[in-house]
């Protein structure tokens, strides 16, 4: 959700809306890194008879550039097929569903797993099921165990998991909109207005999940297991699609069914959180969706002169007196969104991956897991955090606030002065830890349709 409904078109097509991407090395089996892209933002828990579900009509895909080429050498398509057991009852079930392979469960969603290496393509698995969505206690008892049997093993070690998941993002979406209302510093806004504590917006909602778990010497450019930070090899480039075919033909109207023909259109991607939703302008939106990251230096100017930037001293006035007087590129964001952090700017750390300007999440997979996760990330003292990469809890809007703020650009200017409030400014929230898992698929079980966490 930290990209939902970032442009005016995809903002129409949930099932292909790509709102978060994660990247990160797997905390419970760290010879893996776990790759999970999410769709259909602001799912209500109770949104029946017709339950949220990913798209037959869509192709699902995770990137992985491994060179630096802004391409993919390794990608993982996903595709899903839907089976309406009794088309004469209304009814998503008709009982309660105990197993996956319930009788009483009608709608039922499988997919396949296909993965492309230099060119070629080999179908991992398919007809794997998909757990259903999380009802209520009657129709859905014993839930965390319909989506542990959902977890599926697939050749060469790696696990996979697709269905429904509680929303990791958290966010005070309300405030961020209103006119950038940002704290601790409501009361010095241009339209002045009372402190008040964050209100997590996504609390109370879901999301569809596909979680792929990955021995790492399958995505690195030598086939190895890096120990090295400093070595190019351990870094790798994640970036997740959306895509459906070019044409979409209907017999007419007393016949639902659909054809579809023609190549695939990417219709959706996702890098780095929050930049089609907060930097790229709004004409702009719908051509980053359908854009290539290769292609995304004609998207450079906007990173390196990010519209917000310019906006936070307008907003607060007394707050950001020096970056309002500073107009040079902002080569910081352009490293965090659209390179990776080269070698020599933080001691010890670097996820440069490409010269040429690309949107992806870049993580440096022989960085050692942290004894003591800050969800601030790099910029807290925690080098295996975003932009490293981006964990499930990572708090990455306060961590692109603050960058957009100024408070990074002395990595790559000695002479600026980051205003005070740079290193202060948050929307509010803490990581909610109850929403999340100790072990893959790591995002929690979802809410059941009264709201309520399951177990």
């Amino acid at each position: 959700m930290s990209s939902h409904r970032e442009a005016p078109a995809i903002s129409m097509d949930p099932v292909a809306d790509s709102t978060d991407l994660y990247a990160f090395v797997s905390p419970d089996l760290p010879t893996t890194v776990t790759l999970i892209s999410n769709y259909i933002p602001l799912e209500g828990p109770d949104a029946g008879p017709n339950f949220f579900e990913f798209g037959t009509d869509v192709l699902y895909e995770i990137h992985i550039d491994n060179n630096g080429d802004n391409l993919a050498e390794v990608t993982f398509q996903f595709r899903f097929n839907t089976q309406v057991k009794n088309p004469k009852t209304f009814l998503y079930n008709t009982g309660p569903i105990t197993s996956l392979t319930s009788a009483s469960w009608n709608r039922v969603q499988t997919y396949s797993v296909t993965k492309v290496a230099k060119g070629k393509k080999q179908v991992l698995a398919s007809g794997l099921l998909v757990p259903p969505c999380n009802i209520g206690p009657r129709s859905t008892p014993n839930y965390g165990a319909l989506a542990q049997a959902a977890v599926h093993t697939l050749p060469g070690n790696l696990r996979v998991f697709a269905g429904q998941r509680r929303e990791g993002f958290y966010v005070d979406l309300g405030s961020i909109f209103d006119l950038g209302t940002l704290r601790p510093f409501e009361n010095l806004h241009l339209i002045s207005t009372a402190a008040a504590a964050g209100v997590d917006s996504s609390k109370a909602v879901n999301v569809h999940s596909i979680a792929i778990q990955v021995p790492i010497g399958h995505l690195t450019s030598n086939g190895q297991v890096p120990s090295n930070a400093m070595d190019a090899a351990a870094v790798i480039g994640v970036w997740c699609t959306a895509s459906r075919q070019k044409m979409r033909m209907q017999a007419d109207m007393s016949n639902t069914s659909m054809t579809y023909a023609g190549p695939w259109m990417q219709v959706s991607r996702l890098g780095m959180p929050l930049i089609n939703e907060a930097v790229i302008p709004m004409g702009l939106k719908d051509l980053w969706n359908y854009t290539a990251p290769k292609d995304d230096s004609q998207f450079l100017q906007y990173v390196q002169h990010p519209e917000l930037a310019g906006l936070l001293p307008v907003l607060y006035p007394k707050v950001f007196p020096n970056l309002a007087a500073y107009t040079k590129p902002r080569a910081d964001l352009a490293a965090i969104l659209m390179s990776g952090i080269p070698s020599g700017i933080v001691p010890g750390f670097q996820n440069f991956l490409s010269k040429s300007p690309s949107d992806m999440l870049r993580l440096n997979t022989a960085i050692p897991l942290a004894a003591k996760p800050n969800a601030g990330g790099l910029v807290a003292g925690d080098p295996a955090g975003f932009p490293n990469g981006r964990r499930v809890f990572d708090d990455i809007t306060t961590v692109e606030l603050r960058a957009i703020a100024g408070a990074t650009i002395p990595l790559v200017d000695k002479s600026f002065t980051p205003d005070k409030a740079a290193g202060l400014i948050t929307d509010g929230l803490k990581p909610p830890m109850d929403r999340y898992l100790d072990t893959f698929p790591y995002l929690g079980m979802p809410l059941d349709g009264y709201g309520t966490p399951s177990k």
